[in-house]
């Protein structure tokens, strides 16, 4: 969507706070030996407090309230029965609508002990994201967030996953634009509009190039197998460049 009043930008500051708190509150909990089924039952709580529908379950019937995916399982994870261990790494995807709003956050923890190269790739994580949304503002380039991003990769080591982009969001949970590249797109050729909602959300992995089904219908996995993590805002692009909506209140 394209912000086009006051309502709208306040409609999705409501819902953007909304899902930090509950991505936030799902990080806190994290602990070994309780089920995916368990932190999702925490999502879900803080979701529906605020008045908020999961965007997941909403939208296309996801068995849960949170994506949660766990080592080799890169995005669409299916909360259910599997314990989190010591060494594991937890990606957590949250969307929700309220008011006819949506935005869309997520993170990956490392739950302890886990190696320098995995602590490393958690703090390289966010730095890729960032780095994609220093890139934001209306009348930019949109290949310029997969440029930055895939750049901050080459230099430090890393992959991308090349087949799970960012999106449009904002009256629905996937908009136009669609396909918005975090890795290097020689093809895109779209401008941001002052006021385009939209996500930024590189996975970046030490091996992995792609994500590819697996036996069920929505668990995706790191191909070939290997660490990755994924951390996402939803941002608005403005004249003074990203406006990030999905950060908790202080």
């Amino acid at each position: 969507m394209t912000v086009s009043s006051e309502n709208d930008l306040a409609g999705l500051k409501q819902i953007g706070r909304i899902v930090a708190i509950a991505l936030e509150a799902m990080g806190k909990a994290i602990e070994p030996g309780m089920t995916t089924r368990d932190l999702d039952r925490i999502g879900r709580k803080v979701l529906e407090a605020a008045g908020a529908r999961p965007a997941p379950e909403m939208v296309y019937g996801f068995p849960g309230a949170t994506c949660i995916s766990v080592n080799e399982e890169v995005a669409h994870g299916i909360p259910g029965e599997r314990r989190i261990g010591p060494g594991d790494l937890v990606n957590i995807d949250v969307s929700a609508e309220k008011d006819g709003f949506f935005a869309d956050t997520g993170a990956s923890f490392a739950v302890p002990p886990v190696t320098r190269a995995v602590e490393r790739l958690c703090t390289d994580g966010r730095r890729a994201m960032w780095t994609g949304l220093r890139q934001v503002g209306a009348g930019k380039p949109l290949a310029g967030i997969g440029q930055a991003v895939g750049a901050f990769a080459r230099k430090n080591g890393y992959t991308l996953v090349r087949n799970l982009a960012s999106h449009g969001v904002g009256l629905s949970l996937h908009e136009e634009p669609t396909e918005i590249a975090t890795w290097p797109d020689a093809s895109e050729r779209r401008i941001m509009a002052d006021g385009l909602v939209f996500t930024v959300e590189p996975f970046l992995s030490l091996g992995a190039e792609f994500a590819e089904d697996g036996d069920g219908p929505w668990t995706l996995y790191s191909e070939p197998r290997a660490p990755t993590v994924q951390y996402e805002h939803t941002v608005v692009a403005t004249r003074k460049g990203p406006l990030i909506l999905t950060l908790p209140a202080r």
